[in-house]
């Protein structure tokens, strides 16, 4: 919920005109954009208030006779105290986006359908390309960077292939910890990562096939709620539909 508000926030920046993308301008913003996400998405304000795990560790300092605008505030307060992050990682002020939120869309040789949203897409006078992703959680600590930018190999893949030009910068934006993250890929980089999502992919189709789903028990299972269906929690998987899994071949499934 905060990644979709601070979304909002960091594309509806780029609105203002040059010269007037302020941090009190972005901070402003918060409130407008909290505003549209309760209008339009009306289910997610909701998780605010409800006894859901996944909150439980933001309300852990809160007490439950707090009202509902008091968490409200806390919570747009929190979002806002990212944004100066931002401003440290760069001047908004000095480059125009070329998109933003962005849907691409590829479909690669084995058939398989590669999709994605960019956050940010830059282009430079002389033509050079961008990738922007923006994270509202801490950059990762050391060992772990290859992980987190194969989402954005991801990326440059896809663009690469739909505009026949690869990125020449793919940025990764930390605004919780004011830190970024960048590469320089070159095409056999982009290849390799091709390969491994149809490989990803393959795997995944024959996981499907023979209704067999490995759990793989993480910290992120404390957030989750469907233990009961999970055979490491002693849940009971329900069947899955259409029992072979053979609808979801590689030529008609999107990764």
């Amino acid at each position: 919920m905060r990644g979709t508000l601070l979304h909002l926030v960091m594309e509806r920046l780029f609105d203002l005109p040059a010269g007037g993308r302020t941090l009190a301008a972005a901070q402003s913003l918060i409130a407008t954009s909290w505003e549209s996400i309760s209008r339009e998405r009306p289910e997610l304000p909701g998780l605010l208030f409800a006894d859901e795990s996944a909150w439980e560790r933001w309300l852990a300092d809160s007490s439950e006779s707090e009202p509902a605008q008091e968490r409200v505030a806390r919570f747009l307060e929190d979002a806002g105290a990212m944004l100066p992050h931002y401003f440290e990682i760069e001047d908004p002020n000095r480059l125009e986006p070329a998109e933003r939120e962005l849907s691409v869309s590829t479909t690669l040789d084995s058939g398989l359908v590669l999709r994605g949203i960019i956050d940010r897409l830059d282009r430079s006078p002389s033509g050079a390309l961008r990738v922007v992703d923006y994270k509202t959680g801490r950059a990762p600590g050391q060992g772990w960077e290859t992980k987190a930018l194969f989402q954005m190999r991801f990326y440059g893949l896809v663009v690469w292939r739909e505009f026949g030009q690869v990125p020449a910068r793919l940025q990764l934006m930390y605004l919780a910890s004011a830190e970024s993250i960048a590469i320089e890929p070159t095409e056999p980089e982009l290849l390799a990562t091709q390969r491994k999502v149809e490989a990803l992919w393959s795997a995944i189709d024959n996981a499907a096939k023979a209704g067999l789903w490995r759990p793989k028990p993480s910290r992120l299972c404390d957030w989750c709620h469907h233990k009961s269906l999970c055979p490491a929690w002693d849940g009971i998987a329900p069947p899955l539909p259409g029992g072979s899994g053979s609808e979801h071949t590689a030529s008609g499934a999107t990764l």
